[in-house]
């Protein structure tokens, strides 16, 4: 037996469910004119927010409002109040920042893409090369007077007041190439001409009998640290704050935006001191690129998936000096750590670097010879082993990560280049 066959719609009723599947697109096409219409808010008299909304709330930066705590620093998670007093301190900051008054007409950019020498005379000048060697010196020397919890991070490490009256955050590594990255990324930046950005860090050797730690050798039993275990001694500093990254970073990184560029173009109407800010973070940036550091930026980045106002809050890992001058503290997933995990953290370095095109001369000039010479690890190894009494202990990176050492720093050249030929 035939089965009756089922007749097909006719032209109709097909035309009609067409007109009906369009209607969604068509609304769609209507409510974004009718955005488009709207006319954009006009910022106060006296402020000019820039391309990159220095100075401009959130809501006028398009980003939406609430959403949880869910960030990579889970260990680090702040009750909501806190949160909602560091997201205001950032729009106070930015505010503030915006307020001041521009400078000059001079240039800030020469030759189309390096920072101009009055620009960067105006940086803070950090931590200089006798004064953090005379610490490193001292610090080595002297004994281990007490050991704190809190104030250093996790709670393994611990603050100790050392017997010249100093103090030191001691970081004890859950495995030690965290300590190895800390020691390497330290003198990497001493290769790159940056070192003053970081505060002096010295290696010690864990002893309980030995004459640096014998004062202290029962809060050792409480600590857990395991005898002989290589442990960074750096140096504290007092009345750091909280960093907020700065536009384009900040203001314009919400979910689904890409990362402005930071170009010579894009610097009209900023004020002295927002420069000179920015031109401390084209270092930090093209540093962490190099040693593929994960902790700091790249991780508040990477939680945006998850947390939209993530930008506005505190940036991992980098504090603020009373005279402006930034602090690139905590560099322990530099280098060793950062090279493992490589093809989970670069889909965010890479466009980070990549949104940089204004640089310092001197360290473009420094990455230029490393890439001529081919020497990125030669130097840092001779640096190392000049520097550290206790780099034998930890060792050097190996083959391949000295390969990647090298080839990040030719890729970081070949951007510069980009950048100079636009």
């Amino acid at each position: 037996m035939k089965r009756a066959r089922r007749a097909a719609p006719g032209p109709l009723p097909v035309l009609g469910l067409l007109l009906l599947g369009a209607l969604p697109g068509l609304w769609t096409v209507l409510l974004r004119r009718e955005t488009a219409a709207l006319p954009e808010p006009r910022p106060p008299a006296g402020q000019s927010p820039g391309r990159w909304g220095w100075g401009r709330s959130p809501a006028a930066r398009g980003e939406s409002g609430g959403g949880g705590q869910k960030t990579f620093r889970t260990l680090l998670a702040v009750p909501a109040a806190a949160t909602d007093r560091e997201e205001r301190y950032a729009e106070e900051r930015l505010a503030v920042t915006n307020s001041q008054p521009a400078g000059d007409t001079a240039s800030p950019v020469e030759r189309g893409i390096f920072w101009s020498r009055e620009l960067e005379e105006q940086v803070p000048p950090g931590f200089a090369a006798e004064e953090a060697a005379a610490w490193l010196s001292a610090a080595r020397a002297a004994r281990v007077a007490s050991l704190e919890r809190g104030g250093c991070g996790r709670s393994s490490n611990r603050l100790a007041r050392l017997s010249d009256g100093s103090r030191a955050c001691v970081r004890y590594g859950i495995n030690p190439e965290q300590i190895q990255g800390e020691a390497l990324s330290y003198h990497l930046a001493g290769v790159l001409g940056m070192q003053e950005r970081l505060p002096p860090m010295a290696l010690a050797l864990v002893e309980a009998r030995g004459r640096q730690w014998e004062p202290v050798r029962e809060e050792l039993r409480g600590s857990h640290w395991a005898e002989g275990a290589v442990v960074s001694l750096t140096r504290w500093v007092d009345n750091l704050t909280a960093v907020v990254a700065p536009a384009p970073w900040g203001a314009e990184t919400g979910a689904g935006r890409r990362l402005q560029p930071l170009s010579a173009g894009e610097l009209d109407g900023l004020s002295p001191s927002q420069l000179v800010e920015l031109v401390q973070w084209s270092d930090l940036i093209l540093f962490d690129y190099l040693t593929a550091n994960f902790d700091r930026l790249v991780s508040n980045l990477f939680s945006l998936q998850w947390d939209p106002r993530v930008m506005l809050r505190a940036t991992s890992n980098l504090l603020r000096a009373p005279d402006g001058g930034l602090v690139f503290m905590d560099n322990e997933a530099g280098l060793v750590h950062g090279y493992r995990l490589l093809a989970m953290w670069d889909p965010y370095n890479e466009p980070l670097l990549r949104s940089v095109c204004v640089f310092r001369e001197g360290t473009a000039r420094r990455v230029a010879e490393l890439h001529r010479r081919r020497s990125a690890a030669a130097e840092l190894r001779r640096r190392y082993r000049a520097r550290e009494p206790l780099w034998a202990r930890l060792g050097f990176l190996s083959e391949r990560q000295a390969e990647l050492l090298q080839a990040r720093v030719d890729f970081v050249h070949r951007h510069i280049a980009h950048c100079r030929a636009q």
